[in-house]
């Protein structure tokens, strides 16, 4: 009897044995599974905080364009704006200018006498005293300066050296007066 109930305690330990060692691997292989999948939790959750912040700084970037975007069709805007102002104002300009008759005065120039340079005579054909503004610009050395003259009816003036200018060739000249349009001309 001994030998079979040793036969049979044998199977059932045999069939112990291999439960114990299957719960043992099935054990190691869940907390195995357990521990990947904290991992993986792990690396999920670094990955939506990754996401999140790109996300997050793709919103900023967007929100930034978006301000960009309006503030340059602002900028457009104001620009078109001011060239219709402009437009106006210029042809508002060239109105009041055409409006105005001509400045009833003749330049022309000569050699100095005195000095250097040349000087400016300024004839008024007009039968009325004028009262005149000479803007005179050198180009070159980028000098202006203005003169006010008063020239006689039928008469002329010569402007030069001894008045403040010495007149040389290329010098932009402008003379002015309120009720006649602008005479603009170079010293040849």
């Amino acid at each position: 009897m001994d030998s079979q109930t040793n036969d049979g305690q044998q199977p059932k330990r045999r069939g112990l044995i291999i439960s114990v060692v299957l719960n043992a691997l099935l054990f190691v292989l869940v907390c195995g599974l357990m521990l990947y999948a904290f991992m993986l939790k792990v690396d999920l959750d670094e990955g939506k905080r990754r996401l999140s912040k790109e996300v997050e700084t793709r919103q900023q970037a967007e929100r930034y364009l978006i301000e960009t975007r309006n503030l340059l069709t602002s900028s457009l805007r104001e620009i078109e704006q001011l060239k219709a102002q402009l437009a106006y104002k210029e042809s508002d300009y060239q109105a009041a200018v055409s409006v105005k008759p001509a400045l009833p005065v003749v330049v022309e120039f000569r050699a100095s006498l005195l000095g250097q340079g040349l000087v400016a005579v300024i004839n008024n054909t007009s039968d009325r005293y004028l009262t005149l503004v000479l803007a005179v610009r050198n180009p070159t050395l980028s000098t202006v300066k203005r003169f006010t003259l008063e020239v006689s009816p039928k008469s002329s003036t010569d402007f030069g050296h001894l008045d403040g200018w010495k007149f040389a060739s290329g010098d932009e000249i402008g003379l002015f007066n309120d009720e006649f349009g602008a005479l603009k001309l170079t010293v040849p």
